[in-house]
């Protein structure tokens, strides 16, 4: 009996030992295949889905590429849009966002799936979004005030200083030359060039225009022999500097003339020290502060034209393409767009970071170039 419940005793803990080694190995082993099974499920949600749900898009930007009437949206950006969800087979509703940097925040908090508009893709805002290909090149251009020239300021050119310098050294010169003849006359030949002061030097000073002039009205004429020398001075000076003063004069009325009807805006190196408007949030802001201007920040393009026509902004850098549709729009206001452009920019519609839709966009996007579609919806809005 003593043996019998010895080696009954021996086996109950050899039975405890393989129980208390075997339970954590089975739970160990299922423990995996559970997680793997939710990780699983948790994969699912987060690669499909974009691809399954009614995508959340946000709609920021200006005529022509975003246009709103009531709740209808079109323009550029929804018409390629469009297109390109019809190839690719997603549903959206479409979310009106205030401006570019709301809706970007709204990527970046996981509120939208995508932004479509006319939307820069630039180095700061890819390290927080990505981009889809562009599906258009725009230039950026300055709005500018067009104002007319007022009275004075089309005979301001007849009093600059080139002109009056010029006009005040002929003065100047008769002045001396009429002193220097009605000295040398007065005493002699009296009856041209009286012994009073003023009415000598005046007959003198006529003396000289009239020579200098070549008119020759023979009215007078010196008879000294001083009087004969300081003319043939005169002559001989007259032959050398009249061209040399006419042509200066000329060119002074000339240059301020051109100047009067040139621009002052004719490259963007010129944007410097001006007041020059932006809106909050788009590249004008960079390509302001790039060029030195002082910048007037604005919410919306609106502002902006008030600020020209207040005469409280010097231009306004907006992208080329809405500056020329609004204008088309617009075609009563007093506003002009600048010759050049500050800068070329590609456009294209935003995602968070690491998105499943990109590759799927562009492709619907690539086959819409090959398509000419893309083309067809530009010259549409823009022509």
């Amino acid at each position: 009996m003593f043996a019998s419940k010895k080696i009954s005793d021996k086996i109950s803990g050899i039975l405890l030992t393989l129980t208390a080694v075997a339970f954590p190995v089975v739970f160990f082993l299922s423990a995996p295949a559970s997680a793997q099974s939710s990780n699983s499920q948790n994969s699912d949600r987060t690669s499909l889905p974009e691809t399954q749900k009614k995508l959340r898009v946000g709609v920021t930007g200006a005529a022509p590429f975003v246009t709103q009437n009531g709740s209808q949206f079109q323009g550029i950006s929804l018409d390629i849009w469009r297109e390109v969800t019809k190839s690719a087979e997603l549903d959206y509703e479409l979310i009106p966002q205030p401006n570019v940097p709301a809706s970007l925040d709204g990527l970046l908090k996981g509120n939208l799936d995508v932004v479509i508009g006319p939307l820069s893709i630039t180095a700061e805002r890819r390290q927080k979004v990505q981009f889809t290909q562009p599906f258009f090149i725009a230039e950026i251009g300055v709005l500018l005030p067009g104002k007319r020239p007022s009275l004075w300021s089309r005979f301001q050119p007849f009093f600059g200083t080139a002109a009056l310098s010029s006009i005040g050294f002929l003065c100047f010169s008769l002045f001396v030359v009429g002193n220097l003849i009605w000295l040398a006359e007065r005493r002699h030949n009296s009856e041209q060039f009286p012994k009073t002061y003023l009415s000598g030097v005046g007959n003198g000073m006529w003396f000289a225009l009239v020579t200098l002039t070549t008119v020759g009205y023979g009215d007078r004429a010196p008879t000294t022999k001083a009087g004969r020398f300081i003319t043939g001075v005169w002559m001989i000076v007259t032959l050398i500097t009249v061209s040399s003063l006419t042509a200066g004069l000329a060119s002074a009325f000339t240059l301020s003339l051109s100047n009067l009807s040139s621009e002052r805006f004719q490259n963007p190196e010129d944007l410097r020290g001006a007041r020059i408007a932006v809106i909050s949030g788009t590249t004008g802001v960079q390509w302001g502060k790039y060029y030195r201007a002082r910048l007037i920040e604005i919410e919306n393009l609106e502002q902006a034209i008030d600020l020209l026509q207040e005469g409280q902004a010097d231009g306004f850098i907006f992208d080329r393409p809405a500056l020329e549709y609004y204008l088309k729009q617009s075609p009563k206001l007093n506003l002009r767009l600048a010759e050049f452009y500050v800068a070329r920019e590609n456009y294209g519609f935003a995602l968070p970071l690491r998105s499943p839709l990109v590759q799927k966009l562009d492709v619907a996007l690539l086959k819409l170039y090959q398509q000419e579609t893309i083309q067809k919806i530009e010259n549409k809005w823009i022509d």
